[in-house]
């Protein structure tokens, strides 16, 4: 069944715009569990905890870079979603809702922290497992402190829209869906997102990265 709703774009977005999608029997399991949890049933928001956690989380740990910051935060998230969940609308997609909730709280977190140039990088960067000599270990090593060092200095903008393209591998279409933004805009959007990361890295490390962004 496809249908097409008016959804409210993110504020900092622009305007609403009306989306296609496709009603599937996920989503309609999804909506009786919300309305379940607006008539009281606090059981009733375990699942939607355990459908979008691993997702949450990555989220919050590609923002802030710290595993246990992370996973506080994205519980933290849900927390505010289950006691707001009653002015929730049970007809739109939760995921891109709670996602606001969850980016707001990482930005305060960044903006609160004194040592958020301390954070774990290892916990942060994703790393391509295989075997490796000590030399390519340490350049990897180098390489990922080079790459939050950027992430840490670009727009928070452009560090919402390379998390969820680089470290949670998630499609054009996902992202558009998560952000509500045409799947167009994303695309524009990602490629200004890594040159401005790749000008950043090449400010830090005065050496610069060769090659070209890849969509």
């Amino acid at each position: 069944m496809t249908a097409t709703l008016s959804i409210p774009m993110n504020p900092s977005y622009g305007r609403t715009q009306d989306i296609p999608f496709v009603v599937t029997e996920l989503d309609r399991e999804e909506r009786d569990l919300i309305l379940r949890c607006q008539r009281g049933e606090k059981a009733a928001f375990e699942p939607i905890v355990t459908r979008y956690m691993r997702r949450a989380a990555a989220f919050a740990l590609g923002w802030v870079g710290n595993r246990d910051d992370a996973l506080d935060l994205s519980q933290e998230a849900f927390a505010r979603a289950y006691r707001a969940i009653h002015r929730f609308d049970a007809d739109r997609p939760f995921y891109p809702w709670f996602h606001r909730i969850l980016r707001n709280l990482c930005i305060n977190h960044i903006g609160r922290s004194r040592y958020k140039r301390e954070i774990p990088l290892e916990d942060a960067i994703p790393v391509r497992s295989g075997t490796s000599s000590p030399q390519e270990d340490a350049e990897r090593s180098e390489l990922r402190k080079l790459v939050w060092e950027g992430i840490a200095r670009v727009s928070e903008q452009d560090r919402e829209i390379l998390i969820l393209r680089e470290f949670q591998d998630l499609s054009y279409t996902e992202i558009a869906d998560v952000l509500d933004i045409p799947k167009g805009t994303v695309m524009s959007r990602l490629h200004n997102a890594r040159r401005r990361l790749r000008d950043r890295i090449n400010e830090i490390s005065r050496v610069p990265l060769a090659g070209s962004e890849e969509e």
